[in-house]
């Protein structure tokens, strides 16, 4: 025990309130007592780590605890937090999505954790043609995977690390964009129930939507705890996915209502 709290302490803050965001995440609802007992650390500390989470945005503040920001629409998690969130349930889903491709294929990719675990399950593929708006990808695939690889322009939203804006690609500055189609768009969304899919930011909603429409198969990302949700900006309904891919069966009624909507479900 002794050996356990000492490490606590030494501990960066920011790698604490990282994983203490993550906790808060995972658990729904939480004390300012239970997290101090949790991580090692004193009420003040704590009370001063779940200020600046709310202040950016990752956790909700409470009386006397805090409450986790996936059930609040429009408030976005950092990357650093959602990185450390479903680490194996991500790594299985990535597993089945790299199945689905093969070399050779084009396929968009949208931000998110979720996503770059799909990039590093590539890593035996080749050929690929690769588009995407999730600025980490580039440094997590390997070059022998692709042939070509594509940033979608748009805004940085440094939270997420990735553009928002139109699902095109300009060629020089004397031609239009050119509109693109692919082989498989493996999109990652924050909630999953019977009316489609969903997320919490209009913009990448907005974005996510076009990939799927231009893409000849769908498959949907989504980890179980995202299951039988329903956040703020919807991305398309059921029947515009072929695949959702998740670590767990859905519900029975989920169910029912992805098997009418004609989604085949992919779980380890």
């Amino acid at each position: 025990m002794e050996g356990t709290t000492n490490t606590t302490k030494r501990r960066l803050p920011a790698g604490r309130k990282a994983e203490l965001a993550a906790y808060v995440a995972q658990s729904g609802q939480v004390t300012v007592v239970d997290l101090a007992s949790h991580f090692g650390v004193s009420i003040d500390t704590v009370r001063r780590d779940l200020d600046q989470l709310d202040r950016e945005g990752i956790v909700v503040r409470t009386h006397g605890g805090a409450v986790s920001a996936m059930s609040v629409p429009g408030r976005d998690r950092g990357l650093d937090v959602r990185l450390q969130m479903q680490i194996a349930e991500k790594e299985k889903i990535a597993t089945i999505a790299a199945d689905l491709v093969e070399d050779g294929s084009v396929v968009v990719l949208n931000a998110g954790t979720t996503t770059l675990a799909v990039a590093r399950a590539l890593r035996n593929h080749r050929n690929l043609t690769i588009a995407t708006n999730n600025l980490r990808i580039p440094a997590e695939i390997s070059p022998q995977v692709f042939r070509d690889l594509f940033i979608f322009g748009g805004a940085v939203r440094t939270i997420t690390q990735a553009t928002t804006g139109p699902v095109t690609l300009a060629t020089n500055s004397h031609s239009p964009d050119v509109e693109i189609r692919c082989d498989y768009a493996l999109i990652a969304v924050g909630a999953v129930d019977a009316s489609g899919f969903s997320t919490s930011n209009l913009g990448d909603a907005t974005m996510m939507s076009e990939m799927i429409q231009r893409a000849d198969r769908t498959a949907i990302l989504a980890d179980s705890t995202k299951l039988d949700r329903r956040l703020f900006a919807q991305v398309a309904t059921l029947e515009m996915a072929d695949y959702l891919i998740t670590d767990a069966p859905p519900s029975p009624d989920l169910a029912e209502a992805l098997a009418e909507a004609g989604v085949t479900v992919l779980t380890p």
